[in-house]
């Protein structure tokens, strides 16, 4: 019996399949840091390895040396046996390797089609034969089930939709090594389900893949085998047939992490945040909020459930004041703050976690001390008659780097040299540590490892334990059911149901897909 026989994986790969990459002894430093030490990982011949660890472990920066991004201190890559020096991203290409990126390396003003061809365009004479792109476009789309309509603009596509162009991209270049960093982050179950329906068939076609997940379930299911790195070593590299996740998160982490989520009753008081009959536009005009009504009550977490790009960016964005509304009225604590912006209702309480943090919860240039303090930097004790105290700002933002176990706790470190993880917990330090009323949380834990998901998950229940009301607006269904006391399931800008936490995938899929009873209040 082959391993994949035995369980997990694509079927079709032996063990003793030949190694198309093998990088040993990889050392890179930055500064005091040591990222990668030592770490020697082998890929075999159409298989799929996961790599595992941390936010912040060593996994991505791996990569990068690997896609020409980063040169090594030290080290060796070889490609089937022959070793190699990659000197750049366009090198990397040309042997084969392709990467998706965890955050989008897209250009928004430029087509779907233009975009997946850039550097590689098809040419009528002098000129693009932007047809011809269509048309490559439209057959990789379809081929791999990853549908966009390749004539759109990328600024105006959904988060799961860029993810899509993303891949597409990489596979239009033909390549034989295909990295996937986070891929799943923004993804819906069942769009998961499909990408690992395309991964199988492009390991079946001999392509190897290397898959960055910190989805401890995912790996399982789609693996052969997978390398844990833990502060930038490799600690072990397990057959994913002959493990689990408990393993799998106590030798990423180096700990036993729960992973249930154990909630107590709370006691439910009255509503702190209240839409009614809610519109909101789009980025292009198109009513992305139809008329919705809820209301969020002290003490309670309320999920929102809904494939991406049905409404949730727009609403969450209207509730906390950055984006305007047609019509509709929100209230804070029976203040009707329709006509406030996102400062006004921020000092009447309420916090906001984006769902984007790299353009819109953190200034990537600016450093961790000064964005703990972008919504505050005016107030004492940062500033007083006109001064600004950047040595407070300091040491309020050390405090809260610790607390929320960001790596590394430096207030000086840049924001945009942190992993896309870490960068979360920064922006969670931010918003919560204000001890808001009402918080609204987008994808809170997207792209964040296993045990920090458990310490966001603890850092939320203890807010509802202290009488918060929380809207969490998440992909993923687990999370949605674990954490809310209810669940409303949007479609289309309009809320459809709303469910119980113990609700199965079919019922919140059905519900999700629109075959539900619109409701006109929750």
């Amino acid at each position: 019996m082959t391993e994949r026989e035995a369980g997990g994986g694509t079927a079709g790969v032996r063990e003793e399949a030949p190694a198309v990459l093998e990088m040993r002894g990889v050392t890179k430093t930055f500064g005091p840091v040591r990222a990668n030490d030592d770490v020697s990982i082998t890929l075999r011949r159409g298989e799929i390895l996961g790599l595992l660890g941390e936010n912040g472990a060593g996994k991505s920066t791996l990569m990068k040396i690997l896609y020409g991004l980063y040169k090594p201190d030290s080290g060796e890559v070889f490609i089937d046996g022959e070793e190699v020096t990659i000197h750049d991203p366009k090198d990397a290409v040309s042997r084969g390797i392709g990467m998706v990126h965890q955050h989008f390396t897209l250009i928004p003003p430029l087509t779907v089609a233009e975009n997946i061809v850039l550097g590689a365009e098809p040419r009528r004479g002098a000129t693009l034969d932007l047809e011809s792109a269509i048309r490559a476009t439209e057959e990789l789309s379809e081929r791999y089930g990853l549908r966009v309509d390749p004539r759109a603009r990328v600024a105006t596509l959904s988060v799961g939709e860029l993810q899509r162009v993303e891949i597409l991209k990489t596979l239009y270049r033909e390549a034989r090594i295909l990295v996937l960093d986070e891929p799943t982050a923004v993804l819906t179950p069942q769009e998961t389900e499909d990408l690992f329906g395309v991964l199988k068939e492009l390991v079946a076609d001999g392509l190897s893949i290397i898959l960055i997940t910190h989805k401890l379930g995912e790996l399982r299911g789609v693996s052969d085998r997978i390398t844990i790195i833990r502060d930038g070593r490799v600690v072990d590299t397990v057959q994913t047939a002959e493990t689990n996740e408990g393993e799998l998160a106590r030798l990423m982490v180096g700990r036993e992490v729960l992973l249930r989520v154990e909630k107590e009753a709370s006691k439910v008081g009255e509503p702190r945040l209240v839409a009614e009959g809610l519109v909101v536009l789009s980025n292009t005009g198109a009513r992305a909020v139809d008329d919705v009504s809820l209301e969020v009550r002290a003490g309670e977490i309320l999920g929102i459930a809904g494939v991406d790009g049905n409404g949730q960016m727009e609403l969450a964005e209207a509730l906390a004041g950055v984006r305007h509304a047609e019509s509709g009225r929100v209230y804070l604590d029976g203040d009707d703050v329709t006509d406030l912006g996102a400062d006004p209702r921020q000092e009447r309480g309420l916090a906001y976690v984006p769902e984007d943090r790299r353009t819109k919860g953190l200034v990537q240039d600016f450093t961790l001390y000064e964005n703990n303090s972008l919504k505050t930097y005016d107030e004492p004790p940062f500033s007083r008659f006109g001064w600004i105290f950047p040595k407070v700002m300091r040491r309020r933002a050390a405090e809260n780097l610790r607390a929320y176990d960001v790596r590394p706790p430096d207030p000086d470190a840049r924001a945009g040299s942190l992993s896309g993880g870490n960068q979360q917990k920064a922006i969670l330090a931010r918003e919560l540590s204000g001890d808001p009323d009402v918080i609204i949380a987008a994808q809170p834990t997207r792209g964040v490892d296993v045990g920090a998901i458990e310490f966001i998950h603890g850092q939320l229940l203890k807010q509802r334990a202290e009488g918060k009301a929380i809207l969490l607006i998440s992909l993923e269904l687990e999370e949605v059911r674990s954490l809310s006391d209810r669940i409303v399931v949007i479609y289309a800008g309009r809320i459809v149901g709303e469910v119980g936490p113990e609700a199965t995938d079919e019922e919140l899929g059905l519900l999700m897909a629109g075959q539900g009873t619109a409701e006109e209040s929750v």
